[in-house]
This record gives C-alpha cells, sequence and structure tokens, in this order.
C-alpha cells in the first residue's frame, strides 16, 4: 500500500462535482474529492512496463539495492516493441527481460507472442475497464480511456510506480469536447482522432492541450470500442495527459463479459468544472491524412490524393484492434497491393492474430499481396521491422509520424485510417477509400 499521505483538498473543491477522470483519481487515491492542481498519490491498479524500459527500471532499481517489488500481481510486463529479433543485441534484451521477469516475480508477463500490443490487448481480454486506474511507462496507455478507464504516463518514474504502487500527480484540468452528428458514410473514427489532434494542437477550444484530460462527449452510440481508442490515441501526440470517454451500456457489457467481472464505471457529475469546451460537427468530416511530422497536421484527403507511396502499414496502437483490421480487408477483398508498392499488416493482439485465420481476413491480406507481421507495434516501434529507406514515402496508421520515426530521416510519412491506408496501397499512391466503393 502506498504510505504517503494525499494532500487534503480545498473546502472550495469539496463543494464542487467532479468529472468521470476526476473521480477514478480521487478513488484511486483514497480521497472523497479532487479538483485540478491538487498534488495527490494514487494506488496503480495495475502498472504496465513495455520491453523498451525493462532494463533501465532493472538497473536503476539495482544501483539502489531493491529486489522487491510494491505487488508483483498488480505489475504488467510487455514485449511489443521489439517481437522480432534482428540482431544478437535484440536477442539479449528480450533474455534480459525474461530474466527481470523471473527475478521479480511478475504474475502478468507478455513474451513475444503472447498477448501483442499493450495498449490493445489488455482491452480486448477485459484485463483493462471502466472505472480502472493505471500507471504506464509508455504515452499511449491513454488508449484506456476508451472504456472509461484512465491510463497516465509515468515515464521513467515507473520505477517509483513498482516500489510504491504510486506516483504523486497533479491533478490536471480538463477540456470538454462534445461530438455533434453522424459521421458521413467511409468517414471513420481515425479521421476524427486526426481532426481532433489538430484542433488541440491549433488551440481552437480556447487552450493549449499539454498536461491536460480531453473528455469526450455527445453523439457517441456510433463508435464501437476500436473507434473510440482511435480517438484516445491521437490526443497523446499533441500534449494531452489523458483522454476519457465514460463507457456506454454496450462498452460496459463488453467489458464485463472479457472481464468474467464487474467493473464500476465513473460518469461525469452534471455540474462538473471544465477548464474549456468545445464542439465537432461530425456530419462535416471528411477522411483525414496527416501530413509528414505530425499526427496533427491533418489536412482534408483530397488535399493529398495522387500522393506516390511505396510503402503503407496498418496497425499499431490507434488503428490496430480486429474492427480496424477488418475495415481494411473490405478494401483490399478481391484487389491487388499496386506493384512497387509494398503492405504490412500488424495484428494488434495474438488474439486477433488467430481470429483473422478463423474468420478469412488472414486470406484477404495474403492474395491481396500484403506482408503480415506478428502482433506489437510493428513499423512505429522506430522502424525495428519493415523500414522505410532513403527517399521513400509511407503512409500508415502509425501513432505518429516524426521524421526517421520508421527508418530513413528524409523519408516521408503521412498518417491515415485503415480503409485509406489499404486504398492507397491498391492504387500505389494517397487515396480515398470512397472511390473504390463505388467501383464494385
Amino acid at each position: 500500500m502506498n504510505d504517503v499521505a494525499p494532500l487534503a483538498c480545498s473546502e472550495r473543491g469539496s463543494a464542487m462535482g467532479m468529472t468521470g477522470f476526476e473521480k477514478i483519481v480521487a478513488r484511486a487515491s483514497g480521497v472523497s474529492h479532487v479538483q485540478p492542481g491538487d498534488v495527490v498519490y494514487p494506488v496503480a491498479d495495475l502498472a504496465f512496463l513495455h520491453d523498451g524500459q525493462v532494463e533501465a527500471s532493472r538497473r536503476d532499481l539495482d544501483d539502489i539495492g531493491i529486489d522487491r517489488l510494491w505487488d508483483p500481481s498488480r505489475v504488467v510486463f510487455v514485449t511489443d516493441h521489439e517481437v522480432v529479433y534482428g540482431t544478437p543485441r535484440a536477442a539479449l534484451r528480450g533474455q534480459r527481460i525474461r530474466e527481470t521477469a523471473r527475478a521479480w516475480k511478475i504474475d502478468h508477463f507478455y513474451d513475444v507472442g503472447q498477448g501483442g500490443h499493450g495498449h490493445i490487448f489488455p482491452l480486448e481480454r477485459g484485463m483493462v475497464g471502466p472505472g480502472m486506474f493505471i500507471f504506464a511507462n509508455d504515452m499511449h496507455c491513454t488508449n484506456f480511456g476508451a472504456v472509461g478507464a484512465v491510463g497516465l504516463r509515468a515515464g521513467g518514474e515507473i520505477i517509483s510506480v513498482l516500489v510504491k504502487g504510486s506516483l504523486w500527480v497533479k491533478v490536471p484540468a480538463t477540456i470538454k469536447v462534445m461530438l455533434r452528428g453522424k459521421l458521413q458514410q467511409g468517414v471513420l473514427g481515425r479521421d476524427l482522432g486526426a481532426r481532433l489532434a489538430r484542433d488541440l494542437a491549433t488551440r481552437r477550444f480556447g487552450v493549449d492541450a499539454t498536461y491536460r484530460v480531453v473528455e469526450l462527449d455527445g453523439d457517441l452510440d456510433q463508435f464501437d470500442r476500436a473507434a473510440r481508442v482511435a480517438l484516445c490515441n491521437a490526443p497523446t501526440e499533441v500534449g494531452a495527459a489523458s483522454v476519457f470517454i465514460a463507457p456506454s451500456k454496450a462498452i460496459l457489457a463488453q467489458a464485463n463479459q472479457a472481464g468474467n467481472r464487474t467493473f464500476e464505471p465513473m460518469y461525469s457529475d452534471p455540474d462538473a468544472v471544465y477548464e474549456a469546451h468545445g464542439e465537432i460537427d461530425l456530419s462535416a468530416l471528411e477522411p483525414q491524412v496527416a501530413l509528414p511530422g505530425g499526427p496533427e497536421k491533418a489536412v482534408d484527403i483530397s488535399d493529398v490524393v495522387g500522393v506516390p507511396i511505396q510503402h503503407a502499414f496498418i496497425g499499431a496502437c490507434g488503428s490496430g484492434m480486429y474492427e480496424d483490421l477488418e475495415l481494411a480487408a473490405d478494401v483490399l477483398r478481391g484487389r491487388k497491393v499496386a506493384q512497387g508498392t509494398r503492405l504490412f499488416i500488424v495484428p494488434g493482439s495474438v488474439d486477433s492474430a488467430r481470429r483473422m485465420g478463423v474468420e478469412g481476413l488472414l486470406a484477404v491480406f495474403q492474395n491481396a499481396g500484403a506482408i503480415v507481421l506478428p502482433s506489437g507495434c510493428g513499423p512505429c516501434a522506430g522502424g525495428s521491422m519493415a523500414p522505410l529507406t532513403s527517399g521513400e514515402t509511407s503512409i500508415s496508421t502509425a501513432a505518429t509520424n516524426g521524421a526517421g520515426r520508421m527508418g530513413a530521416k528524409d523519408a516521408s510519412i503521412y498518417l491515415g485510417s485503415p480503409a485509406t491506408v489499404a486504398a492507397s496501397a491498391v492504387a500505389g499512391y494517397i487515396a480515398d477509400a470512397r472511390q473504390f466503393d463505388q467501383t464494385r
């Protein structure tokens, strides 16, 4: 248990309503109320450590003589960045991760081929569900907001969580964004995520998104779990601390069934206080493509149609769930990847990889000429698999697209939805998947 007492909240704060995010933080911190600016010490329901941080964490704790964790049953090790060892050094890192998992008596260790992407399979399996509080070393734990959980990045300070179960947190303010209307046919959750990132980066809602919570509300029933993941993934890249979507009855039921337990969701009070409010008209949205340099550089697809590509990739933490793969397969079915273009498919979990075989998606991808890679981060993990060479252009569903993200620094990386990437791979240039629907 955490032995550091949380700071008391002010009388002013105790009279106010709370957001769903704030309620989860308060519950995890053992207090009745929190408000922005409070410093608290939430105890993690689970702490996630991804493969790239294990060696450094072990070294840091060894240096100060700590060899026992706070609660190994609540620590999750995930190998998802480097799932295919391309060098002897990579194989050695894998060996050391396994040694550390044994030494620390980790109950939840998902080695190569056992789980998949650590921001995806915990949602699919019901390991993470509504109302939970999660610390992780990796920033894209914001995905957990898709089911009404709270995920906060601890970075290198995850070692404090490993030892104490907690870490000091300054409660962030919240931006509430209302989603109004219905998406047009062929416009997907990933497209909305790109537009949301752009709106946050340009301060369209009046404030800087840095270290803010983004709460999404409004006409959400049209978004399944995979689409909600896409919405929660993009704001991380423009500095948001977390993203929160209150679970619908369907999302809650799905989580309860997957986890074989009853989760306790948290919902925002009517009088919850927000730093800023915004609104997005869903009916006016076109498919989006992010220009090289950042996922917030989103433009309407019509601005970039025709740009030649040599590389395409569908997967990663923003668009790697089974439903995302189905969207890509719908475009690829009966079609071929263009000559001179290579398309990589990376299922987000080993469960999805198995399901691809059972339900026929694997055959669709292989018949189209795509290359199916092991479950995990895929090329998004710094180009450790399927990298780009100098001067090439890619379009993918990766989490981000900074220079050198997937190989050569002078390669150009565009981002789009699974449907857009699949259509582009078939065309050999950036293409609008809605045009493909009209040619069947």
